[in-house]
């Protein structure tokens, strides 16, 4: 269809950019959505060094790669979390800095005003990322938890994120939210009472990412559907659900890749989700922006799957119809 199939770096940020974009134009992809950490693309480096984006866009023409977005997930989970010593394994050390919650959370947004002009300079008119949730503790209502206490949480959301929408606003940039577990918003519901907190302001919306629906039970179809003027972005990736009886969907603290699980991610194309349903449903909303490979899959060797999954989306994506297929017997 002309939807470029980018890579997300997230979860290469171990390998120098330079190695990476290589990898990434011999795997096949069309562009590399660059991720705030690693060398990848520094925020801070981008808004004080007058050379750095030109630079980075010098490094992608080379290997003739588009990048039509950037992301910051870590620094963005830490503007609503509840901080604890979990984020500095995330977060840039200017950042975390003495790890004074107060002090990180207002660093936290700082620093994601800075990404959206990090990204106006790089010419991207989009940051993926997370927001982080104050309430996601408070997920199982026991103990009871009052209507009272959620309400507090997306009015954070409004007092923590309108401030740094107003930079996305002045800079061209939208944010899109990854809707996912320990965010403010993580299902269809949640995400329609976050856009209504942040009173449906334009440069908010959603990075679509199947994954996280599928294994809480929800269609990512009617996610699509929901929100058809909000899916600024979208993520490839895929899961699947293993219930066996033993484990339940909350995963028993058993960590990624352990077959004990009740679910966990799998390279696109094998896991449960539906691929054709949702190319279809993208195609009616008339979203015409990157197919972003989000790769995991910890039983597969990374560059096999990451081959394999560029293959897989240029062969799922088709251009939708702009006839009727009987529209050769409609009355004359």
């Amino acid at each position: 269809m002309g939807r470029p199939v980018t890579l997300f770096t997230g979860q290469w940020a171990d390998l120098p950019i330079e190695v990476l974009a290589r990898k990434t134009a011999e795997f096949g992809y069309h562009g590399i959505e660059l991720a705030c950490w690693g060398d990848h693309f520094e925020v801070d480096k981008a808004v004080s060094d007058a050379g750095y984006c030109a630079a980075k866009r010098d490094l992608l023409d080379r290997h003739d790669l588009q990048c039509h977005a950037v992301s910051n997930h870590l620094v963005g989970q830490a503007v609503l979390d509840i901080i604890d010593e979990r984020h500095k394994m995330i977060l840039p050390p200017h950042v975390w800095g003495d790890g004074d919650p107060a002090g990180v959370n207002k660093r936290a947004v700082e620093e994601m005003k800075n990404t959206a002009r990090a990204a106006q300079k790089l010419g991207v008119g989009v940051v993926n990322g997370f927001t982080g949730s104050s309430i996601w503790h408070l997920l199982y209502s026991f103990p009871p938890v009052s209507a009272k206490m959620i309400d507090a949480g997306f009015d954070l959301l409004a007092e923590r994120w309108n401030p740094i929408l107003d930079v996305f606003g002045e800079c061209g940039v939208k944010f899109a939210l990854e809707v996912h577990p320990t965010e403010i918003a993580f299902d269809i519901y949640t995400a329609e009472r976050a856009l209504k907190a942040l009173n449906y302001r334009e440069e908010f919306g959603f990075n679509f990412d199947p994954s996280h629906l599928l294994w809480q039970g929800v269609d990512p179809v009617e996610f699509i559907r929901a929100f058809p003027d909000r899916i600024y972005h979208m993520h490839v990736k895929d899961a699947i659900v293993t219930l066996n009886g033993k484990t339940g969907i909350l995963a028993s603290h058993l960590n990624f890749g352990d077959p004990r699980r009740g679910w966990d991610f799998r390279s696109p194309g094998r896991g449960g989700v539906d691929f054709e349903e949702i190319i279809r449903a993208l195609n009616q909303i008339g979203y015409t922006g990157p197919l972003s490979v989000e790769w995991e899959d910890c039983g597969m060797e990374r560059e096999h799957g990451a081959r394999e999954a560029c293959e897989f989306v240029e062969k799922l994506d088709f251009t939708p119809s702009n006839v009727q297929f009987d529209a050769a017997f409609a009355d004359k």
